[in-house]
Order: structure tokens, then C-alpha cells, then sequence
């Protein structure tokens, strides 16, 4: 497999790492400045460092890992650049602004859920996405073959992939992970103002942890607040509603701290993966968007495909496609797919 990033930072440079750890990749790497390509080349992350993105041949997978804002042009780039057959991803994010400009089915947004508070190649980790969730956004016309190529190369590298709609992932990133980013720089605000400037004193653990990522890389979390702002502003709003309510009953809020804990314990309950698996195995016609479809809708049930293929019959009229999710999820996965019309081998 040739692999080539676009961006050879923490994200990138991980990428790159594991690519060539774990799957034996030949990398190609593209960065913006050359220090990093030559501590990329340093590490081994990489096996090429490329100036021009016309070196890079022979291309499966382009995965643009460069800052938000850059996003749309280096995508635009790596597909000027990429072969008919091959597939063009990125790690940003935010995905809705990015999947409706660049409207190429050779493109399927990505982002890991993982990351460190270093940045820079020189922090990147082979391991970095072990177990992590890499959400996909595939277009309703998205090719399966490409979807298919790609979700193996996310299982591949350690994480987890789950597709979701690109504008289904900007609502939850607003909540699950900028909101947060925002109300930790607002907590050391008002514990800042609080003291008066003076130094902090000795704190307990909740409020390291409740900061852990305040202030985080400032250029790159400007970028990314500005690109979700409409998201994240509905979050706010909603927090501040919250608080408000939270304010009127500060005397009686037992029933409300006992919910709050109920309800991260669903969450950290839904987040865990592993277990028995059940493979469904669904005939399906050579129709542009039929697999990602398919993913969509049982990421939109909350049925995480855990590995899945792709055998298409000798004359291409139609496919099986091999999915493997979780042995409880298997009857409705089975129903949705039953309901979109489509038979199981």
C-alpha cells in the first residue's frame, strides 16, 4: 500500500507511523515547512519527503492532516494529485463546511478522536489512535470500493471507525468536544478573576481536570470554534440556558446532580468497544452510494460496523458486502438493512 499525508504534525506524522508500522506502507510526506518533512524523515515516519505532490505515485490513500483553515485547498490539492482509483481523506475537525465545498465522490471526510496536548512531528505516536473513534463522512454517492479501502486503513492503523453525517458530526463535536474546550477556558477565567491575578492555591483534582484542555493550541482551536460557530453557538446558548435554571434552584439540586451522574454513566457505557461479533452478509446492486448508505444509516442507530468487505460478482452487476458488528446489534442492523429493500446472502 503507498500512502501519502499532507501535513506531517502530530496527526499527520501519527498517521504516518503507524501506516508504515503496522501495514508496512511506503509513505510519501508533504508538509509546508521543511523541518518538519526532515524530522519526519528523522523518525521514520516517513519514506519520502516530497516538495511537490506529483512525486508522490502510485497513490491508495492521500490523507490530509494540515490546520483547519487549510483544509479546502490541500484536499482540492491531493485530489489535482490523486488516480482515478484512488481515495482522498482528511483528519479535520469540522466536516460540514469542508464535505459540501469540495464535491468529488474520490473524497470521505475523516477525523480521529484523539490527539495530545504536545503537537508537532516530534510528538507524533504510532499508537495514537489505539481504540480510538475515527468517525467517516461519506456522501450518499461515496463509492463502496473507496469507502470500503478506507475504513480498513483506519481499522488498520488501531482506531475505530463509525460513519456519520457531516453535518451530524459538527452537532456533536459542538457538545462533546468544543463545548468543552470552551467552558475550561471559562473556568480558569473566573477562577483567575477570582483571585485577583494572585497564584493559585493548592486545588483538588476536579478543577485540573475540568481545565485539562484549556487553552489548548490556541491558532488550531480558533480555527476550529470559528468553523463550527453556528454548532457551537447553539451549544452555548443552551448551557446558558441550563445555568440560568441551575441558578434558580442552587437550594435544591440533589435530583439534578444524581441525573447528571446517571447520564455519564450511559454515556461512558455507550462509548465501550469490544466483545462478540455477528457478520451480515447483504447483496447489494452496483449503484453509486449503496455501502455508504448502508453505513450511515447504522452509525445513525448507533451500530458501529466493526470490520466490513466488499466482493463484487464476476459480471459487477452486484456486490456482497460482509459486515461485522456487535453480536446485540445484529437484529436491528439486520432490520434496517431488511427496510432498504435489500436480501442477505
Amino acid at each position: 500500500m503507498r500512502i501519502a499525508v499532507l501535513g506531517v504534525g502530530l496527526i499527520g506524522g501519527s498517521v504516518a507511523l503507524a501506516a508504515r508500522r503496522r501495514l508496512d506502507a511506503h509513505v510519501s510526506g508533504w508538509d509546508p515547512d521543511p523541518r518538519a518533512i526532515r524530522t519526519a524523515e528523522d523518525r521514520g515516519a516517513i519514506d519520502l519527503g516530497i516538495a511537490e505532490l506529483s512525486e508522490a505515485v502510485g497513490i491508495d490513500i492521500w490523507v490530509v492532516a494540515t490546520p483547519v483553515a487549510t483544509l479546502e485547498d490541500q484536499v482540492r490539492r491531493a485530489l489535482a494529485a490523486a488516480g482515478p482509483e484512488a481515495v482522498v481523506t482528511d483528519v479535520g475537525s469540522t466536516k460540514r463546511a469542508l464535505v459540501e465545498a469540495v464535491d468529488d465522490r474520490a473524497f470521505i471526510g475523516g477525523h480521529p478522536l484523539a490527539g495530545a496536548e504536545t503537537t508537532g512531528m516530534a510528538n507524533a505516536r504510532g499508537d495514537l489512535f489505539d481504540g480510538a473513534t475515527w468517525y467517516l463522512t461519506p456522501r450518499p454517492d461515496s463509492p463502496g470500493d473507496k469507502y470500503e479501502r478506507l475504513h480498513r486503513f483506519v481499522t488498520a492503523l488501531g482506531a475505530v471507525p463509525a460513519a456519520i453525517g457531516h453535518d451530524e458530526h459538527d452537532r456533536v463535536m459542538a457538545a462533546v468536544s468544543h463545548l468543552p474546550h470552551v467552558l475550561a477556558n471559562v473556568l480558569v477565567g473566573q477562577a483567575h478573576a477570582a483571585l485577583g491575578g494572585d497564584a493559585m492555591p493548592a486545588t483538588g483534582g476536579s478543577f485540573r481536570d475540568a481545565t485539562r484542555v484549556a487553552g489548548a493550541n490556541p491558532p488550531l482551536w480558533a480555527q476550529i470554534y470559528a468553523e463550527n460557530a453556528e454548532a457551537l453557538g447553539a451549544q452555548i446558548d443552551a448551557v446558558l440556558a441550563a445555568l440560568v435554571d441551575v441558578r434558580s434552584r442552587l437550594g435544591d439540586l440533589e435530583a439534578w446532580q444524581r441525573q447528571a451522574s446517571d447520564r455519564r454513566r450511559l454515556l461512558l457505557e455507550a462509548d465501550q468497544n469490544g466483545g462478540p461479533l455477528a457478520e451480515l452478509r447483504v447483496v447489494v446492486p452496483n449503484r453509486p452510494g449503496v455501502v455508504a448508505d448502508i453505513a450511515l444509516s447504522l452509525g445513525r442507530a448507533g451500530i458501529n460496523i466493526a470490520d466490513m468487505s466488499l466482493a463484487p460478482a464476476s459480471d459487477n452487476s452486484v456486490g456482497t458486502v460482509a459486515l461485522w458488528v456487535a453480536l446485540g446489534d445484529a437484529d436491528r442492523a439486520r432490520a434496517l438493512v431488511a427496510g432498504k429493500g435489500l436480501a442477505f446472502a
